[in-house]
């Protein structure tokens, strides 16, 4: 049983691009249970598959510290139909980068939050055309209003992709809110990766923006090309991926509370 979830979860090309490239598809392995079930546990709230409880591919207990957020995990489980997926369940994936690597060593996963709010993607702006600098300017300046007016930390936006060094109070201000439990800072991790902005990570963190709204500001880019240029379906397919991955760390940042 213990050898099944790391066979499931690892060694995957998750990603369509990478999978794409490899050229492979994702070997699944076929369901072997009927349904999830939850039960009380050490710390928090276990999943058993037909009574036998799950592990993560390091073969460690699988808790979850909130019933909510183990019952939306034990749901991907039972929403796999003929075989398991791992693709279609980020919030297991998720779950399992918590309890393996991420409470094991908070400082670096911290550290790296921390980088990009030297480089944030709000920073760096569109000279021309003024159709795109004005969506940036309408999706990314409410956050810096934010970061400003709560924390005092008055970053700088630039025109260009010429790094600008950020005033080092400003960026402390914001490291000092990075969250120190491994679900939320996973979470946090999660979403400033998939954005390429902490800022809009640690807004949807302290509740000043919503899911939706951060979504589209990460895509103001994107999405003014595609008016442009037309849709790119490998890059949309890929794009759902990563929605799919965000959603599921916004989930965890409301569900542990």
């Amino acid at each position: 049983m213990r050898e099944i979830f790391a066979d499931i979860f690892e060694n995957q090309p998750l990603d369509p691009t990478e999978a794409a490239r490899q050229t492979v598809r994702p070997r699944l392995r076929k369901r072997f249970y009927k349904q999830a079930q939850l039960s009380d546990a050490q710390d928090g709230v276990g999943i058993s598959l037909d009574g036998r409880p799950v592990l993560t591919p390091r073969r460690r207990a699988f808790v979850a510290p909130t019933r909510p957020l183990a019952a939306a995990i034990a749901a991907e489980w039972d929403a796999q139909s003929e075989a398991i997926d791992p693709r279609q369940m980020p919030l297991t994936r998720l779950a399992n980068a918590v309890i393996d690597a991420v409470s094991e060593n908070p400082e670096a996963v911290a550290e790296e939050i921390a980088k990009y709010l030297g480089s944030d993607l709000l920073f760096y702006r569109a000279e021309t055309p003024k159709t795109l600098v004005d969506r940036q300017s309408q999706a990314w300046d409410p956050v810096l209003a934010w970061a400003r007016g709560t924390f005092g930390a008055n970053f700088k936006p630039t025109q260009g992709v010429v790094h600008v060094t950020q005033p080092a109070e400003a960026v402390e201000a914001l490291q000092s809110v990075i969250p120190r439990d491994p679900w939320r800072l996973a979470a946090v991790s999660s979403v400033t990766t998939v954005t390429g902005s902490a800022l809009l990570a640690l807004a949807i963190a302290q509740g000043a923006i919503d899911v939706d709204t951060a979504w589209a500001a990460a895509h103001v880019d994107e999405d003014w090309q595609m008016t442009q240029w037309g849709r790119d379906e490998l890059a949309l397919e890929r794009r759902a991926y990563r929605e799919a991955e965000f959603r599921a760390a916004a989930s965890v940042l409301n569900l542990v509370g």
